[in-house]
């Protein structure tokens, strides 16, 4: 059986690292690639496919034209709009494993429950981020972002939740007095805000993983906070995807060892 990760661009994915080791753990000899697929060519590329495929990982731009392809997807995958995962069975079904990707990264970090969050940026991986946080008891999130519809609409997920949610600019929020600090926003975005971190509190999850650490990771560590990259969020989300294309358990100790390998062979910090 076949499985992939679309997305554009996708060259540099880690995402066939851990999918083929856990394959290989599992003693499973379905195969996984990175395959380049621009928004516009989703619906073809996947009404193309054969009744040998397995499952697909989606990563941007994909997460939300999925929705056009699908006939059912999971409650967190409409909660956020956002799914990042289609999987082949008696009708193709999409996911959302993100949310439980971060749930577990940042419980295995030592935090099994949140108060207070604030989260860096507004769209589909702040999105579920906010979800995340709901499911580990947050009751309280500050959005520091600058798209108003994005803000909106993270505003509305908020009540859907039962979520306070408060849109504030940098000045007027006490982030890093927050049990936990969410960054989605891209590499670069916040270099200039790292320099005013002092003595944070909580824990820090840096979605970005390239570079690592990020400036705000690195001013957030050296002033004595918690950092978590994101590839624990993308090694423990990648393990949901392993269970639902397979059935099986995934093996998360050989998937972090494969993962741990990549990033020493490409020069980066491992987790």
């Amino acid at each position: 059986m076949k499985a992939a990760v679309l997305g554009s661009p996708v060259s540099h994915s880690l995402s066939p690292v851990l999918h083929r080791a856990a394959y290989d753990a599992l003693d499973l000899t379905h195969t996984y690639e990175a395959i380049e697929v621009p928004k516009a060519g989703l619906i073809d590329f996947v009404n193309g496919l054969d009744a040998n495929w397995l499952g697909l990982s989606l990563t941007m731009p994909l997460k939300e034209v999925a929705f056009e392809l699908l006939p059912a997807c999971d409650e967190l995958a409409i909660k956020t709009g956002a799914i990042n995962t289609l999987v082949f069975s008696d009708v193709l079904r999409g996911y959302n494993t993100d949310v439980l990707g971060i749930v577990d990264a940042v419980r295995e970090a030592g935090h099994e429950t949140i108060a207070t969050a604030t989260i860096f940026g507004s769209g589909a991986s702040a999105r579920s981020a906010l979800v995340a946080l709901r499911e580990l008891g947050a009751n309280e999130v500050s959005v520091v972002a600058r798209n108003e519809i994005d803000i909106v609409r993270m505003a509305e997920l908020g009540t859907q939740l039962n979520l306070d949610v408060k849109s504030h600019a940098l000045g007027e929020t006490t982030w890093m007095e927050s049990d936990l600090v969410i960054n989605t926003t891209p590499a670069g975005v916040l270099d200039e805000i790292a320099q005013q971190v002092f003595r944070p509190q909580g824990l820090l999850l840096d979605v970005v993983y390239d570079p690592w650490p990020t400036q705000l990771a690195a001013c957030w560590s050296v002033t004595g906070g918690q950092i978590l990259s994101g590839l624990s969020m993308l090694l423990h989300q990648a393990g949901h995807q392993v269970n639902l294309m397979t059935g099986e358990v995934a093996p998360l100790g050989q998937m972090r060892d494969a993962l741990n390998s990549e990033l020493l062979a490409r020069g980066l910090s491992t987790i």
